[in-house]
């Protein structure tokens, strides 16, 4: 019993899909065949590869030297969170949320490590600009590639409709930036200093050698694999063989639990689309756009934003609000964006989430995302609401 609850506080996001997917399966009684077809092979292959590759690029050192080349640019506290955030935000549009967050949140953590900060709101805020920045694009989110086939938008509707999300968002995350890194009463200024340190000071290499070539390629075909230009496969067989070729020890630095949540959401929600009673209800959840907007937004407080688009998709043609519903409901709870785990799962393999400080993780995100939520969520259906007909 002990190793069960101890189990649960270690993995808690991991349990819980475990836990609706094995119910889900038990009550349901789907075919093995839809559970095989529940599960979507490709996005676990791009996040197992782009997990490995990163790591590799952390083997030689490539996140030391970005760490130090950021930092430079930076003098104080509140420069160096707004660099991060924002590189977060703008690159989350063209390579994913999860790309970004795999990409950065690892820097985030070394950077502050090492001139001593905690780190904990910076990593909650580089969750948030993921998830609102990856709402802009096409690319930036499983969701929103599929929801732009399936509605087939045209670019103008499509970028009309996210920009509803993009510039409310640019000036939320500022005015946050500067409450949170404001100077505390009675301390000094130098304290919010961080010029000179020995991380801004040091000389760091780049390990290159032919593994590099190796790294840089996966790295690359992950990116064309994300855009489909690279069947999934490929990459997957590419990405394998480099790495038994350049450092097979890579393959234990890959965490696993993050790819079996994925996989028991991805069971719990297919068995649920299975069931009649439950479609019907969700066609009376999805009877106008505001009804629409809303139980896109709490279903992904629940099953999570990408499952939330694939499951509602197939019983609306609302597709303006459903888009805008499960974007906007990547915030909230921990799952409602399977991104915030992937940041959540980094911060939790840091040092500093073993302090009571950082213990305090999830009750900081849920705060912010929360109050983010209800904000943003009345902005973007206020400005949304008159234009309804001509997207519906």
């Amino acid at each position: 019993m002990n190793k069960i609850i101890s189990f649960i506080k270690r993995e808690p996001v991991l349990f819980a899909a475990i836990t609706l997917a094995v119910l889900s399966v038990i009550i349901v009684r789907p075919s093995l065949q839809i559970c095989i077809q529940a599960i979507d092979f490709r996005t676990l292959a791009i996040l197992f590869s782009l997990m490995i590759v990163i790591k590799a690029f952390q083997s030689q050192n490539f996140l030391d030297y970005i760490a130090v080349r950021l930092l430079r640019l930076c003098k104080t506290q509140r420069s160096l969170y707004f660099l991060l955030t924002y590189i977060v935000f703008f690159s989350s549009m063209f390579v994913t949320n999860d790309v970004a967050l795999l990409t950065f949140v690892p820097i985030s953590l070394l950077i502050f490590s090492r001139i001593e900060f905690p780190s904990l709101k910076l990593i909650v805020l580089e969750t948030l600009a993921a998830n609102l920045g990856s709402c802009i694009t096409p690319m930036g989110n499983p969701q929103n590639l599929y929801l732009f086939s399936y509605y087939n938008f045209s670019a103008l509707e499509f970028f009309a409709l996210t920009a509803k999300i993009a510039v409310p968002s640019l000036f939320i995350l500022a005015i946050m930036i500067l409450f949170i890194t404001k100077k505390p009463a009675g301390s000094s200024r130098s304290s919010q200093q961080i010029s000179g340190n020995i991380l801004q000071n040091q000389i760091t290499f780049v390990k290159v050698d032919f593994r590099t070539f190796f790294y840089l390629a996966d790295f690359i075909i992950c990116l064309l694999t994300v855009f489909h230009v690279v069947n999934y496969i490929s990459m997957l067989i590419f990405t394998i063989a480099a790495m038994l070729i350049c450092n097979f020890r890579l393959f234990k630095s890959v965490d696993y639990s993050l790819l079996l949540t994925f996989i028991g959401f991805f069971i719990f929600t297919k068995t649920l689309s299975t069931v009649q009673q439950f479609s019907d209800f969700i066609n009376a959840m999805l009877s106008s756009p505001l009804k629409t907007y809303i139980t896109g937004i709490a279903a992904s407080q629940i099953i999570s934003n990408v499952p939330a688009a694939l499951l509602l998709s197939g019983f609306t043609q609302n597709g303006a609000m459903l888009l805008l519903g499960v974007n906007v409901g990547g915030l909230g709870t921990l799952i409602a964006s399977m991104a915030s785990v992937i940041s959540f799962k980094l911060y939790n393999n840091s040092p500093e989430a073993q302090t009571p400080a950082g213990k305090k993780y999830f009750a900081v995100f849920t705060l912010y995302n929360l109050v983010l939520l209800v904000i943003l969520g009345l902005i973007v259906f206020f400005l949304t609401i008159e234009q309804i007909p001509a997207f519906c």
